[in-house]
């Protein structure tokens, strides 16, 4: 997603410009997206809810299914618009995201300078004429800071999951544009386990609060179907196929009305 990130930076972005858009285009290449556990709720209804494992930093993260090829996204159409009701945080915070700082404890605010979001003529100046952050940047670093308290709970999360051996890897088949194709490469929750926790255990996931992450999860699964009734044949297996049903209805035997 992001191409040329750097510090927002007044000197560098002083005549720089934040273009506001419903142009989705750049996310259609992404097939999944992560999320936070705050998130679960409202996305499950629309997507599928998976673990992918990181082994960078030996633990899992949460993300939703957005489509069931790599390279592709099921909620983009062709001209950007994006067709489900909710929208991952980490679409809507771009072009702007956090890295941490190499000397000390703190995050920077960054900019994809390779957006077509960020203008030298349209939208809202980054900065005002005395080279103060506007509003823009004060909301972008509001936003990016309630995230990043997000993350740091969901990569609690994840490491309880691991800890309690709660993940399990998904292996699911579909029929998706007039093909089976196999889910795999992803881990789910395994409920069998999780209702074998004693009661102890139990009240500890709910006081962590974690119980209505778990939960949405779970039932997230089903929209995997969603995905795969998204799915649509490819140019030329859809041609065969007309083809194909079109010499059906031409042998076909006429029949007394």
């Amino acid at each position: 997603m992001f191409e040329r990130v750097v510090p927002v930076n007044k000197d560098r972005h002083a005549g720089k410009k934040v273009r506001a858009s419903n142009d989705f285009r750049f996310a259609s290449k992404f097939h999944v997206a992560y999320v936070t556990v705050h998130e679960f709720a409202r996305a499950a209804a629309i997507y599928p809810l998976v673990f992918l494992e990181d082994k960078d930093n030996d633990s899992f993260r949460p993300v939703a299914l957005m489509g069931l090829d790599a390279g592709e996204n099921l909620f983009v159409d062709g001209q950007g618009q994006w067709a489900g009701s909710y929208i991952p945080a980490i679409i809507r915070r771009y072009p702007f995201a956090l890295t941490k700082a190499p000397e000390a404890d703190r995050f920077i605010v960054c900019v994809d300078e390779a957006s077509d979001l960020i203008s030298d003529t349209e939208g809202v100046p980054m900065f005002d004429e005395e080279g103060k952050p506007t509003q823009v940047i004060e909301n972008v670093k509001r936003y990016l800071g309630e995230l990043q308290q997000m993350d740091t709970m969901t990569h609690e999360f994840g490491k309880f999951l691991v800890q309690n051996n709660l993940l399990t890897p998904l292996n699911m088949r579909v029929n998706a544009a007039n093909k089976v194709r196999n889910i795999t490469g992803c881990y789910v929750i395994n409920e069998e386990r999780l209702n074998n926790f004693t009661d102890a255990k139990f009240a500890e996931i709910r006081q962590k609060g974690y119980l209505p992450a778990i939960y949405a999860h779970l039932i997230s699964l089903s929209q995997i179907e969603r995905l795969a009734s998204l799915k649509k044949p490819a140019a030329d297996d859809a041609a065969a196929d007309d083809k194909a049903a079109t010499g059906t209805r031409r042998r076909a035997k006429p029949t007394l009305q």
